[in-house]
């Protein structure tokens, strides 16, 4: 996690400060009980003085943003206490992860009404606002892990929808590096192996595609125990009779309606 403002890194180097902040960030503009900040800093084994101890984290927190509003003060959030614990206020469009999924909805929409090129730069713009797994420098409790695995699944869901989006581009060439790193770091998801059956198949290297198939049914049964899904055979039995996937359709301009830009 990295907060900036006008240029000036002002991230918080205690790790609980840090946490806190993460904490009261991906729960914006709501009011946050102190039993729940307690819970997530400390889990089943809060000390005596975690009540005190977290006020403290709250203060230096405040003392930050009191600083940075010293020097400029706009959009600058503030820690308010509200019943039964505080609220950190500030604008959605400051916060990456509020404009990644933004951005990801907008990619979505643009897809389905038949726009793939927008959909992929929308969709582009939304995953570079990540720079490394979520909130990586932050040893998560239970509650602001849940937060992490929602916005995992989320940057899984964008991958997926900007492939689709190429793979209708006809980008099919430009997908395989980056379809071979996803197997590679993703081996159990079968739609990542479906993309890269079906961008060796619309390349030419239906061998290589085949080949493919067969490292997905070796993973599914060492790993699991279980066969491809129903969806991987009929791909399979496409490439066996020479079928292969259909071949994408590139929209024409008169079908695609004007996408909004998208904002960083």
């Amino acid at each position: 996690m990295e907060v900036t403002h006008a240029g000036l890194v002002c991230t918080p180097t205690a790790t609980k400060v840090r946490w806190t902040l993460a904490f009261l960030l991906l729960r914006a503009n709501r009011i946050v009980d102190t039993a729940s900040l307690i819970d997530e800093l400390w889990g089943d084994h809060p000390p005596r003085s975690a009540l005190t101890t977290m006020q403290t984290y709250i203060y230096q927190l405040r003392k930050i943003f009191s600083q940075v509003a010293a020097r400029d003060d706009r959009s600058v959030p503030r820690i308010l206490t509200r019943s039964p614990g505080y609220t950190l206020q500030l604008d959605d469009d400051v916060v990456d992860a509020r404009v990644f999924e933004r951005l990801l909805n907008q990619g979505r929409d643009l897809l389905d009404a038949g726009n793939p090129e927008d959909a992929s730069r929308t969709l582009r713009a939304a995953l570079e606002l990540w720079s490394g797994p979520a909130l990586a420098d932050i040893p998560a409790g239970r509650l602001l892990e849940a937060h992490v695995t929602h916005f995992d699944e989320l940057r899984i869901k964008a991958l997926g929808l900007r492939i689709r989006a190429d793979r209708q581009l006809g980008r099919a060439a430009e997908l395989l590096p980056e379809l071979r790193s996803l197997v590679s770091s993703h081996p159990l998801n079968e739609w990542f192996h479906g993309e890269l059956i079906k961008a060796l198949t619309a390349t030419g290297r239906r061998g290589e595609a085949l080949q493919a198939y067969q490292a997905l049914r070796r993973i599914l049964h060492d790993e699991l125990g279980l066969e491809p899904s129903v969806a991987m055979r009929r791909l399979h039995q496409q490439l066996l009779s020479g079928d292969g996937p259909p071949a994408p359709t590139i929209p024409t301009q008169d079908r695609r309606r004007p996408a909004p830009s998208p904002v960083r």
